[in-house]
C-alpha cells in the first residue's frame, strides 16, 4: 500500500502522452503506483482573457509516485 510516508517522486511530466506511457510500463510489471494530478492555470477559465497566450499543453502537470522499494527498478524501466 502506498502512503505520503513510503512512496517517492518517480516521474514529474506535463506531458499526458509520456505520463500514460509510464503507467502503462509500471503496470505491466506489477508495480504500484498513484498519479498527482495539478491544474497549473490555477483557477483561470479558458474563456478569461488572462489566460490568453497560455499553452494548453502546459495546463496539467503529473506527478507518479511508486514505493520506495521499487524506485529505482522503476527508474530503470522507464528510462
Amino acid at each position: 500500500m502506498l502512503t505520503i510516508f513510503n512512496r517517492r517522486e518517480l516521474l514529474l511530466t506535463q506531458s499526458m502522452e509520456r505520463q500514460a506511457e509510464v503507467r502503462s510500463i509500471l503496470a505491466a510489471n506489477g508495480i504500484a503506483y498513484t498519479v498527482r494530478t495539478t491544474n497549473r492555470q490555477g483557477g483561470i477559465q479558458r474563456a478569461n482573457m488572462w489566460s490568453a497566450g497560455f499553452n494548453q499543453s502546459f495546463a496539467w502537470e503529473y506527478k507518479i509516485y511508486v514505493h520506495k522499494k521499487d524506485l529505482e527498478y522503476a527508474l530503470h524501466l522507464i528510462r
